[in-house]
């Protein structure tokens, strides 16, 4: 794709900015009540009025089947185990999130990119090969981090479950119980995410603290929230989908009844 494709997209970036909805992603390891936060959080916006929708962390229809055989045959090394959620999260991306952020719809994303980066660098796998791995990244608006201990994710996760096989990181520790395994492998994710944290500059909320806290906390930070420019940030991603819904257009035989956009279409 050439400069003068990047700034026609980058113009037409800008003219969306006030329409478009907004990525926010809740982030944080098993058991630190990330998922109850984006229920409460959803349920809110919608009681404001605004369009929102979830995804899910290895949700996609299409890849999910695959990755659930992979680890039930525990067949999958850490690079195996890292190309499929990428795919998985790249499809969410460009069939969910996109579309419905493009349409004005805000999307809260239950775990983004940033698990999988945590996980696979737990795992052993370097920082700029995973980055190549997930390019082009569409960053969220902000990113709500839930932070807890090694120790209160093990004794939330057991006071319910066992941990999984590879949730308990059992495909690296070599250690026969999931718990644990599971501390071992929490420690090194936690460390993981808390350097993303500074990093990518996450909002960090204490998750040891009570639910009612924390989501009036999450409120208003939100509340306060300056989005992303897409024209500066996510020019690639939305460039490159935007190109593939473009030519995707332009191939589609037409139906009976012209001028209607065909289902799932977005229009440009």
């Amino acid at each position: 794709m050439g400069e003068r494709d990047l700034q026609r997209w980058r113009e037409l970036l800008k003219r969306r900015e006030a329409s478009r909805g907004m990525l926010v992603a809740f982030e944080g390891p098993d058991g630190s009540g990330k998922t109850t936060q984006r229920k409460l959080f959803k349920q809110w916006l919608k009681s404001e009025g605004a369009p929102v929708t979830t995804t899910k962390w290895n949700s996609s229809a299409l890849i999910k089947p695959l990755v659930k055989v992979r680890k039930h045959v525990r067949a999958l090394s850490p690079e195996e185990f890292c190309f499929l959620h990428a795919a998985d999260f790249r499809h969410r991306l460009e069939t969910e999130v996109l579309p419905a952020v493009w349409e004005g719809t805000t999307v809260v994303a239950d775990r983004y990119l940033f698990t999988a980066l945590a996980r696979d660098a737990a795992r052993g796998l370097p920082f700029d090969w995973l980055l190549n791995v997930y390019a082009p990244i569409l960053w969220p608006d902000v990113v709500f981090y839930f932070a807890v201990s090694p120790d209160t994710s093990g004794m939330r996760i057991a006071a319910t479950r066992e941990p999984k096989y590879y949730e308990a990181g059992q495909d690296i520790t070599g250690i026969d119980d999931p718990h644990a395994s599971y501390k071992q492998f929490i420690s090194r994710v936690i460390r993981e995410y808390e350097a993303l944290a500074l990093i990518f500059r996450f909002v960090t909320i204490d998750a040891e603290r009570s639910i009612n806290e924390q989501h009036r906390e999450i409120r208003e930070h939100y509340q306060q929230v300056q989005r992303l420019s897409w024209s500066e940030w996510n020019v690639e991603p939305l460039a490159e989908w935007l190109a593939h819904q473009t030519e995707a257009a332009r191939l589609r035989p037409e139906g009976p009844r012209r001028g209607k956009p065909a289902a799932g279409a977005v229009a440009i």
